[in-house]
């Protein structure tokens, strides 16, 4: 059966496809064209719009950034400042310590300087250690300490990280010689005390004044409980008066080591030469009376040899009575040590004379019985037991063979 005519007309006469395609394209055309006639000011608008949102973001965004990179620029600038100015202070504090330790070392220097020997002790030609007051007079007891290193070297300049970690490690080393420094000085204030407080207990033994010797006393007393000296206080502002204070005790300690050198403890006969009559009231040995005996008789051999036990000048040498031949000799400071029985004078009136210097030889002139030396120790003219003397001389002897 045959569709019928008319449809078979429409299937002969369908358009082609590529006509419909054609078609579509030119209406959706004639859609925009019409869009754009009508709606063209609000299309440009917007893309103009669109546009200057874009810019003013962009704008916005690089002003932000600029800001950023100009913070950072100025922060830079400000730590680069800082930095130099923790470095010039760092320079001048290491400049400050290394004075510290050129005064430290002066003063280590005086507190180890030869010390006056004194005749109870003479020193020795080998070069080794005095055999003055050794034990009273300061020892080395550390090195000296070294300087510390130049402040550019640990800020190489190759960047603010590495500049900072230097001058870190460089403000830690200065920290600790700072405190090395403050123990430093404490430890030499201490142990110049202890040898002023052993000068002046030895010049006490004696019976003399340590302070009526042209020393400086304060009109005003002194006291106050005993603290012990603590070096944390010495590392800051209190080491210039630290300083001070261990200056003036240095100086106290050399004044009386050189009174401590004017003084009579060398014995007039070397060796042991055992008393054969002490200082004091006594039985004379003539009249069996109680009788007052000025001075020590000392054992010796006749023609042995009498010396100076420190260092003066000689007021007298000439027979005086019951001494026989007799040596005057004045040290200062108004000691004065006689000699007596003597066989022969070895010096003569007005003549200096050095501790252990032969004044004479023993013998028994004048009034005497036989052989020894009349020793005789005089403060202002009238006798005093030179047995005082002789004692802290031997101490003397016996801490100085305990420190050999």
């Amino acid at each position: 059966m045959h569709p019928p005519k008319f449809l078979e007309r429409l299937i002969l006469h369908r358009p082609a496809p590529w006509l419909a395609v054609g078609l579509a394209l030119a209406l959706v055309w004639a859609l925009g064209a019409t869009y754009l006639i009508v709606f063209h000011d609000d299309v440009l608008a917007g893309f103009v719009a669109r546009q200057a949102a874009l810019r003013d973001a962009y704008e916005a965004r690089i002003g932000e950034l600029q800001d950023r990179l100009d913070g950072d620029r100025r922060d830079r600038v400000g730590s680069e400042a800082g930095l130099a100015d923790r470095v010039a202070a760092a320079l001048e504090r290491q400049a400050e310590l290394e004075r510290r330790t050129a005064a430290l070392a002066d003063l280590e220097r005086q507190a180890l300087s030869e010390p006056v020997t004194t005749g109870a002790l003479p020193g020795r030609s080998d070069g080794g250690h005095s055999e003055g007051y050794d034990d009273l007079f300061l020892r080395p007891t550390e090195a000296p300490a070294p300087a510390p290193r130049s402040a550019l070297d640990p800020l190489p300049g190759r960047g603010a990280r590495e500049a900072e970690t230097g001058l870190i490690r460089l403000q830690a080393r200065l920290d600790g010689l700072q405190a090395a420094q403050g123990e430093r000085l404490a430890g030499l204030a201490v142990r110049a005390g202890n040898a002023v407080r052993r000068l002046r207990s030895l010049i006490g033994r004696t019976g003399l004044d340590p302070d009526g010797f042209d020393a400086a006393v304060p009109a005003a007393g002194l006291g106050g409980p005993l603290v012990p000296l603590d070096g944390r206080a010495l590392d800051g502002a209190g080491f210039t008066e630290g300083l001070a204070l261990a200056r003036r005790t240095l100086d106290d300690g050399e004044r009386l080591r050189r009174l401590a050198a004017t003084l009579p403890l060398a014995r007039p006969i070397r060796g042991h030469s055992a008393v054969s009559s002490p200082f004091g009231t006594r039985a004379d040995p003539f009249t069996r009376g109680l009788a007052q005996h000025t001075g020590l008789d000392l054992k010796a051999e006749y023609g042995e040899p009498a010396r100076a036990t420190a260092p003066g000048r000689v007021v007298a040498a000439e027979a005086v009575g019951g001494y026989g031949n007799m040596v005057e000799i004045d040290h200062g400071h108004g000691l004065t040590t006689r000699f007596g029985h003597l066989a022969r004078i070895a010096v003569r009136p007005g003549q200096r004379v050095a501790a252990g210097d032969v004044v004479g030889a023993v013998g028994s002139t004048g009034r005497s019985t036989g052989a020894h030396l009349h020793y005789e120790t005089r403060i202002d003219g009238e006798p005093v037991d030179p047995q005082r003397f002789l004692e802290a001389g031997a101490t003397v002897a016996a801490a100085r063979l305990g420190a050999d």
